[in-house]
């Protein structure tokens, strides 16, 4: 099992874009820690949508619950500025 770190962009409650220069497969399970500015941590688990070459990795969340969704939306305002 790797670790790596990377940057996540154009994140929402359904999935993200995840840049890093590991490689993955579709449908691989990658479990994420989601650090954002304001400190908190979100630990999600996702399934590769589709790789990019040399950029990154769309990722689907998968098993998240209501109180997952909602503390993730919460999350991504904050850092909106909503």
């Amino acid at each position: 099992m790797a670790q790596n770190e990377a940057t996540i962009c154009d994140i929402s409650t359904t999935g993200c874009m995840v840049l890093s220069g590991g490689e993955v497969t579709p449908g691989e399970l990658i479990r994420l820690e989601i650090q954002f500015p304001n400190g908190e941590w979100a630990f999600q688990w996702g399934e590769v949508a589709y790789p990019v070459p040399e950029i990154g990795f769309a990722l689907r969340f998968t098993d998240l619950y209501d109180e997952e969704k909602r503390r993730l939306q919460l999350l991504i305002d904050t850092v909106a500025g909503k």
